[in-house]
């Protein structure tokens, strides 16, 4: 059987897509959404107060699950103000994301609609892994789930957390 690849969610949020996309480009606050992300970090090099972030800009993002912590280093791949928002996760690692490798893809993009903004999420497994070396992996690290159905409640999550949060103000 093979691997679920990508899982993604929707969801409304009374706010303008550019007010959403604002929010979630700034990768230095995702922690307040996400329930494995606690942060980013970007280099002094790209960092302009009050500027997004643009293609190709790296940043560190900080995670944990349970008592595990990591860290990854990820490149933004799509900036559209208001419209989508993607990074590709390539580097991993316990304190430093040391190790290389293709890991996910996650996206955000951005629709007008009547009440607000539709906001869908997508993760994409990346891993060029055979999927029987998937499934035990991912089952090890998520208590035996697929990444698939670990990053679905996930993303459901955060996009609560995230309307929440935008509409409260």
């Amino acid at each position: 059987m093979r691997r679920q690849l990508t899982v993604s969610d929707t969801i409304t949020i009374a706010v303008t897509p550019r007010t959403a996309w604002e929010a979630v480009s700034d990768v230095t606050q995702m922690g307040r959404w996400s329930p494995e992300n606690t942060g980013a970090q970007i280099g002094p090099e790209h960092e302009r107060a009050g500027a997004p972030l643009a293609v190709g800009t790296p940043f560190v993002g900080t995670n944990k699950r349970g008592p595990a912590r990591w860290s990854t280093q990820c490149t933004v791949t799509a900036a559209d103000p208001g419209e989508r928002f993607a990074f590709r996760v390539h580097r991993i690692g316990p304190r430093r994301p040391v190790v290389p490798g293709r890991i996910a893809t996650w996206e955000y993009r951005f629709e007008e609609v009547d009440g607000g903004t539709r906001v869908t999420e997508t993760w994409t497994d990346d891993r060029p892994w055979p999927d029987a070396l998937a499934r035990v992996f991912d089952a090890a690290v998520t208590g035996g789930e697929t990444f698939a159905d670990f990053q679905q409640r996930n993303i459901r999550r955060t996009l609560e957390r995230l309307r929440s949060q935008l509409e409260q103000g």
